[in-house]
């Protein structure tokens, strides 16, 4: 919850505003063209030899230093792909020529050790780092094409050819990865250099793309559960942005209705000061969480009106560079707003917070149009408190009606099908630690989770008797999610799910110990049930909420049912979020207990006391009725297991 530094102003020049035009973010077309002009700018004084590799100050990904190069090359030419061709081939800073001398230099002896040549294209893991940039290769030849690439000699475009043909004979990671073969195909293709091999590569990515729909506009990150913001910076973004080039009529009317339903429910996850939701990984990528949004101004499919659309990029993209997501020199750092090592992914490199870029891809819309002349409208987030649910991704939206925006997951994790409850693979193979960016109940625009081994935010666990004298083990961790519903409607929604509670030190699940979880949301109250079964005597529950920095006051987490005491204590974590160098989140800890229990509480973010909103009538272990009180709207809720039913009562 930090406040804006306007840090941007003092590292590259900005327009002025024009809060006639937009008088919510003061931003236009030319305050983008300027970001793309500053961030390009500042990143190519760090290109080496012959323009091929930008090494940027920093700790190397685990893919290493020469891959990170070409990733600095791809990122940012991506940016100046965007930045160029919205403005029909015009290119003042003489960005083409320097990429055109760097697709040269790196491709002349690719693989070789030495300071220009680009790293050959590999299998997934261990080399397979190149394919995710040779897509941002692909698709900056491909939009710049009259000033770049028919401008090369022959030998180098036949060099170009070959090493982007190594994206087509390696093995992709099991996910948004295949899109990269596809939209290196497409752009072969797009200069008559296509045959069967890309024709395969399109196909292969298309057909996956069907079998990853869920629904709803939301595609699944490969064979499991994992939605996050690739859905939008990736999953919709390669393939339409294909179709839309090539003119695929038949596949542009076939995604675009994805594109369209997806946005009805992204356009809700920026807040009103312009942060988009901090959830699951590779969130360093910041302002590329608005590409979806650029994509479908550009394709026509989308239901966000022009003036709402630009006030969701603009705020965007001013958001984190008004809160120090740049060095001192101009560079996107490694986090969120700064530097923020927990964010990260351990194939996170110095030049990868660029793939920032892609929330510049509006830049394609020609100046003239709405998206660039109409009034700058409210974000949707803005307006009155709403539930919404998003059942295919098991996802349950909350405005709170001050611009904030929270998300209750009951249906995004990160495992593989073949992956254990606990993500070990088989007896004695040790536990994974939970992931902080998924394993949590709740995550918000004006909170992050806390790091992996401090108390974590927004979650409920369970701590059972061990064999030193009975104390009590260390606490369950939530890894796979097993959704059973989302719904939402006059004014209230609710989402569901159930876990297996896993724990550490190379422990198998307890069998036959089983969490049944519901969140409900009117306004800005959240209600948090959690039924367990199965325990173990001597089994103890703690329940946290959202976690806050030391100069803001803890959100309230009120026992309703369940617990000794309706007054939460507050735990540390030292390591703090993405928003706060130091947090503190508020605890519930039960009685032991043995068999069923049912717990309730509730919480509110911002705005509103929990206390004076909802209170329980009467519950069991195996339902509770409760009554909206105060503020909200005098209704009754009925949540019932065996089977799972939530209804007003």
């Amino acid at each position: 919850m930090s406040t804006p530094a306007d840090s941007a102003s003092l590292l590259f020049p900005l327009p002025p505003e024009d809060r006639a035009l937009s008088p919510y973010t003061g931003w236009g077309r030319a305050h983008l063209e300027a970001t793309a002009d500053g961030l390009v700018n500042a990143a190519l004084r760090w290109a080496g030899p012959g323009d091929a590799l930008l090494d940027l100050p920093g700790r190397p990904s685990l893919s290493g230093v020469r891959s990170d190069g070409l990733e600095g090359y791809a990122r940012t030419f991506l940016a100046a792909a965007f930045r160029v061709t919205g403005a029909g081939g015009a290119d003042p800073h003489g960005w083409l020529d320097r990429y055109a001398r760097g697709l040269a230099a790196g491709t002349r002896t690719p693989g070789r050790d030495d300071a220009r040549s680009w790293p050959r294209i590999g299998d997934f893991p261990a080399s397979g780092q190149p394919m995710v940039e040779s897509a941002s290769v692909a698709l900056g030849l491909r939009l710049t094409r009259p000033w770049l690439w028919d401008a090369l000699d022959d030998g180098v475009r036949d060099r170009a050819e070959e090493w982007l043909r190594g994206a087509l004979r390696h093995v992709p990671a099991p996910n948004n990865w295949y899109l990269f073969p596809l939209t290196v195909a497409g752009f072969l293709r797009s200069v008559g250099r296509g045959d069967r091999e890309t024709d395969l590569a399109t196909e292969r990515g298309l057909e996956l793309l069907e079998r990853w729909y869920r629904g709803g506009g939301w595609y699944a990150d490969g064979e499991g559960r994992s939605f996050d913001h690739y859905n939008g910076w990736a999953l919709h973004l390669y393939p339409m942005l294909h179709a839309h080039l090539s003119g695929d009529r038949e596949l542009l009317d076939h995604l675009g209705p994805r594109l369209r339903a997806h946005l009805d429910g992204h356009g809700l996850l920026f807040d009103g000061n312009g942060a988009p939701l901090h959830f699951g990984r590779s969130l360093t990528y910041r302002f590329a969480t608005g590409a979806a949004v650029g994509l479908g101004a550009l394709t026509g499919h989308t239901p966000l009106s022009p003036g709402t659309a630009r006030r969701l990029l603009s705020g965007c993209v001013r958001y984190f560079l008004d809160r120090g997501a740049l060095s001192p020199d101009g560079l996107l750092t490694l986090g969120w707003h700064g530097p923020h090592p927990a964010t990260l992914q351990p194939y996170s490199g110095p030049a990868s917070p660029y793939w920032a870029s892609k929330g510049l891809l509006a830049l394609l819309v020609p100046p003239g149009d709405p998206l660039w002349t109409a009034p700058e409208e409210p974000a949707p987030s803005e307006g009155p408190a709403r539930a919404v649910a998003l059942p295919a991704p098991g996802l349950l939206v909350q405005t709170g009606g001050d611009g904030s925006v929270r998300v209750h997951n009951h249906g995004s994790h990160p495992l593989r099908p073949q992956d254990g409850e606990g993500g070990w693979g088989g007896w004695g193979g040790g536990a994974s630690g939970p992931d902080p960016l998924y394993a949590r109940f709740a995550y918000s625009t004006r909170t992050g989770p806390t790091a992996d081994g401090n108390v974590p935010d927004n979650h409920f666990a369970l701590a059972v008797p061990g064999s030193a004298g009975g104390r009590l083990g260390p606490y369950s961790t939530r890894h796979r999610v097993h959704p059973l519903g989302a719904a939402s409607g006059g004014g209230w929604g609710w989402a569901a799910s159930w876990h297996v509670p896993t724990f550490p030190a190379q422990a198998p699940p307890l069998p036959g110990l089983r969490v049944e979880s519901v969140t409900v949301v009117r306004g800005a109250v959240e209600l948090r049930v959690h039924r367990v079964t199965g325990a173990p005597g001597g089994t103890a529950a703690r329940l946290t909420g959202w976690a806050t920095g030391p100069e803001e006051p803890l959100t309230g987490l009120l026992g309703l049912h369940g617990w000794p005491s309706d007054e939460a204590a507050p735990l540390r974590a030292p390591q703090g979020t993405a928003y706060a160098r130091w947090a503190r989140v508020p605890a519930l800890v039960s009685a032991p207990f043995t068999g069923t229990a049912l717990f309730v509480a509730a919480t509110a973010l911002t705005g509103t006391d929990a206390g004076d909103a909802v209170r329980v009538e009467e519950a069991t272990d195996a339902s509770v009725t409760l009554s909206w009180t105060g503020s909200v709207d005098g209704a009754r809720t009925r949540i019932a297991f065996e089977p799972l039913a939530v209804e007003a009562a």
